[in-house]
């Protein structure tokens, strides 16, 4: 334990010194007559009322004991780095394509709604896309805006200019969204059912490097039959992460706990800090306080 204070302590002298003089102090002797009989010497009873009496500056003690800031080093808990996830949602014509008890558009936006559920400490972003992009929802931490989008983003609701798929376009907007981001982790999810003109002739490896020396990691997840194009496995590997095919729901699920693992929650060891440490010595002055006035009530020197 140390002290925020120290210089406090030396006001300590005081109560030392009363206590000191309390022990030592023979008080104002009082003559009183007796026949043919010494007087007893009480010299336990004198002991208990002086001891009694050291309670007034064991209490001046601890207050100043309180004054100088009694801590310690807590144990500090590891700081959670937190990762900025973007999500980049296809809203073309085909996401309307009936996708087990659903269509793609409503799987895909139930599995980013559960996925924010067990990435508690992240902050989460959506983006949605065509042959344009557009920013729906900032990154945050506040999920509300998140989970109440999907209504709103139905590929039937869309205008015609978003009806087309052009995810190079949209790594690129999201690369800028990301990299606007103060602190932490970086990673975009994209999600998409068709094939982009916008990745041939070199791109692909353009944008992967690109988003990689942003320190932004990509993961594609095709949600239709068959495998996605080969542009967002090069994408997604020079990034450090991969491109899934996901035909069904559960696949769909299976694939956003797969991404989940991949990419864990890092801890920082945290830094050990000083904090109060006042309830000892607060315990013992309510201890000495309590035993104060129970004395009061009999242990005292009365001169007659």
């Amino acid at each position: 334990m140390t002290f925020a204070h120290p210089l406090v302590l030396l006001f300590l002298a005081a109560p030392l010194l009363l206590m000191i003089w309390e022990w030592q102090k023979r008080g104002h002797p009082l003559l009183l007559p007796f026949d043919h009989a010494s007087p007893a010497r009480g010299r336990l009873l004198r002991r208990v009322i002086t001891t009694a009496n050291l309670l007034s500056p064991a209490l001046l003690a601890v207050a100043i004991l309180l004054l100088s800031g009694p801590r310690r080093l807590a144990h500090q808990e590891k700081a959670r780095v937190i990762t900025n996830i973007l999500f980049a949602l296809d809203v073309s014509g085909s996401m309307k394509t009936p996708f087990g008890d659903g269509t793609r558009s409503d799987k895909a936006l139930q599995a980013i709604q559960d996925f924010t559920t067990y990435r508690k400490g992240d902050a989460f972003g959506l983006t949605i896309f065509g042959t344009d992009v557009l920013h729906w929802v900032p990154v945050t931490k506040d999920l509300s805006a998140l989970r109440l989008s999907a209504p709103f983003l139905r590929p039937e609701k869309m205008p015609p200019y978003l009806w087309g798929t052009q995810i190079g376009r949209a790594l690129r907007t999201c690369q800028k969204v990301l990299t606007a981001q103060p602190e932490g982790d970086r990673m975009v999810v994209l999600i998409s059912d068709g094939e982009s003109a916008d990745l041939g002739g070199g791109a692909a490896e353009e944008l992967g490097n690109a988003l990689s020396a942003d320190r932004i990691t990509v993961y594609y997840i095709h949600v239709a039959e068959g495998q996605p194009q080969n542009e967002t496995f090069t994408i997604a590997s020079l990034t450090g992460g991969q491109a899934f095919a996901a035909g069904d729901p559960t696949a769909l699920r299976e694939v956003f706990q797969h991404i989940d693992k991949m990419q864990p929650a890092k801890l920082l060891p945290g830094t050990p800090e000083f904090t109060d440490f006042i309830w000892p010595i607060a315990l013992a002055g309510l201890g000495l306080l309590g035993l104060q006035v129970v004395s009061a009530f009999g242990l005292r020197y009365t001169p007659w």
